[in-house]
């Protein structure tokens, strides 16, 4: 299946005819509209999070992946940050990732009893930490253990239970179909396939036909997931595999406009991009919400967003070489003002 930014762009008109749906209900939840933002670790914090939703356009939004381990052990600080949440991101969904059937079971419970949405499974994640405690894409080699796990977590809860996943551990080892059946067969409330595998990591093309073949041998909404960089692709792919809602990752952390996009694309086929005042308002904001957060770390997450954030600003460069040289929170917040107000960048671009 060919996305839309293999091709020539057309000028101003669709190319999809159909296009992300208006909601999808995973269980009791209503997802509006049918766009969730991925889990990602180092990105989807409660700060980002929030950020994405106020912007527009997500549905529903993804802690960090989280361990059940890190969960059920009191003095585990980082895992209580992961599930920090406010009120004003609902729906949220929690995703957590382990192996032992058991304790899965008893941090889904815990995850309900904080007050989230959803549970999620992850049978995604690449890593080689994460792979090598049998975590992740890790259990992609071993579907009965899967459904123990299934199984567990589905008597211990009563939200929605859902799994994010990949086509399989390489190219001779496909189980996307399967493990599909399986989760519905299981009593989940919807699955999501990123449509690579675990060889693969984020590498090389994501293959649609495999989100098409699992939405076929299912009835539980199906949620795709992998090279969407633009609203055409997100309706694309609900053209082409008839998937019930998009997941979007990597490109939210370039483009956090995306979901909104997608909204007015679905609505209008076309869409607006983001100008340079756009971009600093946004800069700006998501810098001082960690700070007012105060998030550990912020000054490294800063400098990290920025290599996304400030491309396509003229002088971007400069900014990011502003931004990486400052010390501390403030200064960085206070070099992105100074760039952006500087009666030379103004004139520039007046």
């Amino acid at each position: 299946m060919r996305k839309y930014w293999e091709n020539t762009p057309v000028s101003g008109g669709a190319v999809a005819a159909r296009h992300v749906p208006e909601s999808v209900s995973l269980g009791r939840v209503e997802i509006r509209p049918a766009t969730v933002l991925a889990p990602m670790a180092g990105v989807t914090d409660t700060v980002f999070r929030r950020f994405i939703r106020n912007l527009g356009g997500c549905g529903l939004i993804m802690t960090e992946f989280t361990s059940a381990d890190g969960v059920l052990r009191a003095k585990d600080k980082k895992a209580k940050r992961y599930l920090h949440f406010y009120e004003d991101e609902h729906p949220i969904s929690a995703q957590l990732f382990g192996s032992n059937p058991q304790v899965m079971a008893e941090a889904a419970r815990m995850v309900e009893g904080l007050g989230f949405d959803l549970v999620d499974l992850n049978l995604g994640c690449p890593a080689k930490k994460v792979v090598k405690c049998n975590g992740g894409s890790g259990l992609l080699r071993d579907l009965p253990h899967i459904g123990e796990i299934f199984k567990a977590v589905r008597s211990a809860v009563k939200i929605p239970f859902t799994v994010k996943f990949r086509a399989g551990w390489n190219d001779q080892e496909i189980v996307c179909v399967e493990l599909a059946r399986m989760a519905e067969n299981s009593g989940l409330n919807g699955v999501a396939l990123h449509a690579r595998t675990r060889e693969q990591g984020y590498s090389g093309q994501a293959r649609w036909e495999w989100i098409a073949a699992v939405k076929q041998v299912v009835s539980i909404p199906v949620i795709g997931n992998g090279d969407i960089r633009s609203p055409q692709d997100a309706a694309l792919m609900v053209e082409q595999t008839g998937c019930d809602a998009v997941m979007v990752g990597r490109t939210a952390a370039s483009n956090p406009w995306i979901f909104r996009q997608i909204t007015q694309y679905g609505a209008t086929g076309r869409y607006e991009e983001p100008g340079e005042s756009d971009r600093y308002q946004m800069i700006r904001t998501y810098f001082e919400m960690l700070i007012e957060e105060q998030m550990p770390g912020a000054a490294g997450k800063m400098k990290q967003f920025a290599s996304w954030f400030t491309h396509g600003v003229p002088g971007g460069a400069a900014l990011r070489k502003a931004i990486y040289e400052a010390k501390v929170e403030r200064e960085i917040l206070d070099r992105v003002v100074d760039f952006f107000e500087s009666p030379a960048h103004v004139h520039v671009n007046s």
